[in-house]
């Protein structure tokens, strides 16, 4: 999901943090660190925040050298990933994949440089909603970037995978034992499968309870989390009270089948949304997370596999205001820690229960304290209408959306809120809090109880200039704020 393109990435997700504390399997926790944002956090700074709170691993979407290079002499292991409209090329022009290897892996390769762990090839290629775009070429290009590898010796310390959604299994029944690989990729999964044994890979799997509850409105809430105190389901002997665990061992079930069954896997994203939807909100991403620490602290796998150490790797590090909302409005706030380096709420990474915030990002710097509001004397709301879909056309509305932290908010607040998170947005230029003369700047801050209105931080990284898509989504999102 990081890069400067947008895709629909609901499925996908954004950094990944390693172990914070002593009481986890050393190294077992990571972070997927997501660079979609207006005003990204410069690079520094995030590499200062991950080692303030003892993170030891991180996972990108791509290789930017910016990115990448400050992460030099921080002995944080890190993944590097190669987007999904890179794959055709990398599939068939090998000279290309030398390139990069050259650029993005052996320019790192020093005494103190980058700890480069793995490549993901792809990110969530054979998501269905993609109709089969990638199928082809995912697995030629990751045949080429090993032998890149192979010849510039790096092979023996960085392994190449790709990161796949859950959803390239699937078990009818909704037991795991009966998880197989889908029809429509089963022999290329095979070969990849195959590929990764050989080569000592780990099968890179991202895993949403949320999506479950998100996706049925018949999924028992319980099941989304640890702690068994849901239903308990039961398969040949094997009880699972959880649907992590049932997802997990649906996959050990379809490797199984194709003759792997104890092949490693990496969670390459899990998480839970923070915003933007009923079930996305602090209290329940609290309790996902407590729940997830505690059963990584435990030592206890799946039944599949009940010794399993796992590596996880958290999703995601920071909300990205740039990101598609196709796959939901929730899709923006993924992160433990905001925009701007603000941990959201108090956690454990050790699992031990002993909650507490964790380390603000330092050295962050904000724009001025003004905010965009509507005009106080302004009577007449209708003719702010076309401004609110042009606001949240190019901006980040998602949170006055039902459910959403400032979802109650009166029709003023409403449009208050689209008008200065575009202002915001904007580097708070001036001419962007006209609005056909409805809007004014004033220096009182605008939040409203919970409902947070942001002041942008001083981003050193080249904002994202919204696509055409992005108005649609204003579109849709106006309906939200003007309660139409």
């Amino acid at each position: 999901m990081g890069g400067a393109t947008i895709v629909p990435t609901a499925w996908a997700a954004v950094i990944t943090v390693a172990a914070m504390a002593a009481g986890v399997a050393e190294g077992g926790i990571g972070v997927n660190w997501g660079t979609l944002a207006s005003h990204p956090l410069k690079p520094s700074i995030v590499v200062n925040l991950l080692k303030d709170n003892g993170i030891k691993k991180v996972k990108l979407f791509d290789s930017d050298t910016w990115t990448v290079s400050s992460l030099a002499g921080s002995k944080i292991e890190t993944i590097i990933g190669i987007p999904n409209d890179r794959l055709k090329k990398f599939a068939e022009s090998y000279n290309d994949v030398k390139n990069w290897v050259k650029d993005n892996v052996t320019v790192h390769m020093y005494d103190g440089g980058v700890d480069i762990r793995y490549v993901s090839v792809g990110n969530e290629a054979f998501l269905t909603a993609y109709n089969g775009s990638f199928v082809n070429v995912t697995f030629p290009a990751m045949q080429n970037v090993q032998k890149a590898l192979d010849e510039a010796g790096h092979s023996k310390k960085i392994k190449v995978t790709t990161a796949l959604n859950a959803d390239v299994y699937e078990a009818k029944s909704n037991l795991p034992s009966d998880g197989q690989f889908r029809p429509d990729i089963y022999s290329i999964m095979k070969e990849i499968v195959r590929f990764l044994d050989r080569h000592d890979a780990p099968f890179m799997v991202n895993i949403y309870p949320f999506l479950s509850l998100y996706q049925n409105p018949n999924f028992p809430i319980d099941y989304a989390f640890f702690g068994g105190s849901g239903q308990s389901n039961n398969d040949n002997g094997k009880s699972y009270t959880n649907v992590f665990d049932a997802n997990y061992d649906t996959l050990i079930w379809s490797l199984k089948k194709v003759g792997f069954p104890n092949l490693k896997i990496v969670i390459g994203e899990v998480g839970w949304p923070t915003d933007a939807n009923v079930f996305a909100n602090v209290t329940l991403a609290k309790r996902f997370y407590d729940g997830l620490f505690e059963k990584l602290a435990s030592g206890e796998g799946t039944p599949m596999r009940p010794k399993e150490s796992f590596e996880v790797y958290l999703f995601g590090l920071l909300d990205e205001n740039a990101k598609s909302v196709l796959p939901g409005f929730f899709e923006r706030h993924w992160g433990i820690f905001q925009f701007d380096g603000k941990p959201k709420f108090p956690m454990d990474l050790s699992g031990k229960g002993n909650d507490k915030m964790l380390v603000a990002a330092k050295g962050v710097q904000y724009m001025e304290r003004k905010w965009c509001v509507l005009r106080q004397t302004l009577k007449n709301l209708e003719p702010t209408a076309k401004e609110v879909d042009y606001a949240c056309g190019y901006s980040d509305c998602t949170a006055l959306t039902a459910g959403g932290s400032c979802g109650q908010l009166d029709r003023r607040g409403r449009i208050s809120y689209a008008f200065n998170i575009y202002f915001q947005m904007q580097d708070q230029n001036v001419e962007a809090c006209v609005f056909d003369g409805t809007a004014e700047i004033v220096t009182k801050n605008a939040t409203v109880g919970n409902c947070l209105f942001p002041i942008q931080i001083v981003s050193g990284g080249e904002r994202l200039k919204a696509a055409a898509a992005a108005a649609m989504v204003g579109l849709v999102l106006s309906l939200f704020v003007l309660g139409l």
